[in-house]
């Protein structure tokens, strides 16, 4: 048997021959810079700006630098993530934005009942029906990327990454740890927002757990996104954004969560239950050969 040096130990992974899982995600994180900084420049004649603009400079990084340590470091394929492309793929997506429309509602109902939420009237009230769509599409379009942004990052390359490192237990715990750590930075964002994101990780990897695709938490970040801010009227992780629905909550910041949002509230924990479970039933009754 040979005898492995001080730095193979250190930097070498002890079952083959490639990096250890700590340092690919580090050069993964530093490659997201190296390519995002060049992407913001090339990209900048775009006519589009704001939160779309960001996104896709993301969509570009995220997608790209994933790609370059998914085959040189982690000498896998891009699609090994869960990423095949198959009529399953689509069935999940939209399984997954169905499940997230019956846990903002029953979010909005459940405020509702309790008389912490007022309901103010709809968009088209105030604004064009041509607009009202625009806007609904856009967001839509938008919410899209950050489902995909988000999702390649943390449930697949961190997750699987930390899981090919340690296990898939700890994989979950720290890259779900990360994802909230990563929504600090949001407006009005707290250390209790950032555990209602950990627990929203923790939902979304169970997407990936139930299928090994990507695709059902992908679907799930959409709707949540989606339902959440525009269909149902509550603030996304602290951010205001085109609502179809206007409300006004008024209940206890504890349970409501505030101007964060749901996700800061003990309102998400019900949701994030209610939404394991549909999850579970439907990846039961669907066949996944």
């Amino acid at each position: 048997m040979n005898k492995r040096s001080f730095l193979a130990r250190i930097f070498i992974s002890p079952d083959e021959p490639r990096p250890r899982a700590g340092w690919r995600l580090l050069i993964q994180t530093i490659l997201i810079v190296v390519v995002g900084i060049p992407a913001g420049f090339l990209l900048g004649w775009l006519p589009i700006g704001g939160m779309l603009y960001s996104q896709v400079i993301e969509v570009v990084a995220i997608t790209l630098s994933v790609y370059l340590a998914r085959r040189f470091l982690d000498k896998r394929s891009f699609v090994s993530l869960g990423l095949k492309p198959d009529r399953q793929a689509l069935r999940d997506l939209l399984a997954g934005i169905a499940i997230t429309f019956v846990m903002m509602g029953s979010i909005y109902l459940a405020e509702w009942s309790l008389g912490w939420l007022a309901f103010d009237g709809f968009a088209w009230e105030t604004e064009s029906v041509p607009s009202v769509t625009l806007n609904l599409l856009a967001m839509f379009g938008i919410f899209v990327l950050v489902g995909w942004n988000e999702e390649l990052l943390s449930r697949g390359y961190h997750l699987q990454t930390l899981a090919s490192g340690l296990n898939l237990t700890w994989g979950v715990i720290l890259s779900a740890a990360v994802f909230g750590l990563l929504h600090l930075g949001n407006p009005n964002a707290t250390w209790i927002s950032a555990a209602g994101i950990f627990l929203a990780g923790v939902f979304l990897a169970y997407g990936y757990i139930r299928t090994r695709q990507l695709w059902l938490s992908i679907g799930l970040h959409i709707g949540w996104n989606f339902f959440e801010g525009v269909v149902f009227g509550f603030p996304v992780s602290g951010m205001d954004f085109f609502r179809l629905t206007r409300i006004t909550v008024r209940g206890p910041a504890l349970w409501t969560g505030g101007a964060f949002g749901p996700e800061a509230g003990l309102v998400v924990v019900p949701a994030l239950a209610l939404g394991m479970v549909l999850i579970y039933g439907y990846t039961r009754v669907v066949s996944r050969e």
